[in-house]
């Protein structure tokens, strides 16, 4: 875990105010996937490309191979040689997230029928569960449609993190961690964000998926 936060903070020195909470992070995010969880991202506009994101590098390999285990591709070729035996040669070992962003028929359906900035929260509602965790990235630390899709989180028993700007904000007090880069303008916000998340998707991906290239 050091190694990665070391290699960030000497590429990006004014992270250093942030190494406490990137490691809080981590360590929790390592502890909802240790306990078979899974990941719920939001954000608006560049924070929900960020979402996304953040979902690709966790869903597939990142820069480390992620071989199947033996028993699930004997499992698959048991089912049918052919077709397991492509399945095994080609899918990657995964680490459960979910983008709130996407999903646009349940989406739209909700925008319209009913209270717009609840949208998260109600994926939230439907898809969270115990020992998940809520990532919400909001650059103010204030966008409600994250803060409603939050409260839900916790009242659910979710770990909730937050990627904002460095401003205390309604995220940050609500949040069990809250990663508050030293900027405050939107754009230099985001900057700093996609290399801490990056930093946090490297070292879950080492820690779950070992050290193979």
């Amino acid at each position: 875990m050091n190694h990665h936060i070391d290699l960030l903070i000497s590429r990006y020195p004014e992270l250093e105010v942030c190494r406490k909470d990137i490691q809080n992070a981590y360590l929790l995010m390592e502890q909802v996937y240790s306990r078979a969880g899974k990941l719920l991202v939001c954000g608006n506009g560049g924070s929900a490309a960020d979402a996304e994101h953040i979902v690709g590098e966790l869903m597939k390999s990142f820069v480390m191979d992620r071989k199947l285990s033996d028993g699930l591709c004997d499992k698959m070729k048991a089912i049918d040689p052919e077709l397991g035996a492509v399945l095994s040669k080609n899918l990657q070992g995964a680490l459960p997230a979910i983008a709130l962003d996407g999903h646009i028929s349940l989406s739209t359906a909700y925008l319209n029928d009913c209270e717009p900035l609840l949208c998260f929260a109600q994926q939230v509602n439907g898809f969270g569960v115990d020992g998940d965790a809520l990532l919400g990235i909001t650059t103010s630390g204030n966008s409600k449609n994250v803060l409603y899709a939050a409260t839900v989180a916790k009242a659910k028993g979710m770990k909730v993190i937050g990627l904002t700007g460095e401003k205390d904000s309604k995220l940050s007090a609500m949040a069990d961690v809250c990663i508050r880069v030293p900027q405050q303008e939107t754009y230099k916000v985001q900057e700093l964000h996609l290399p801490v998340y990056h930093t946090l998707c490297l070292m879950l991906e080492e820690r779950f998926f070992g050290g193979k290239k």
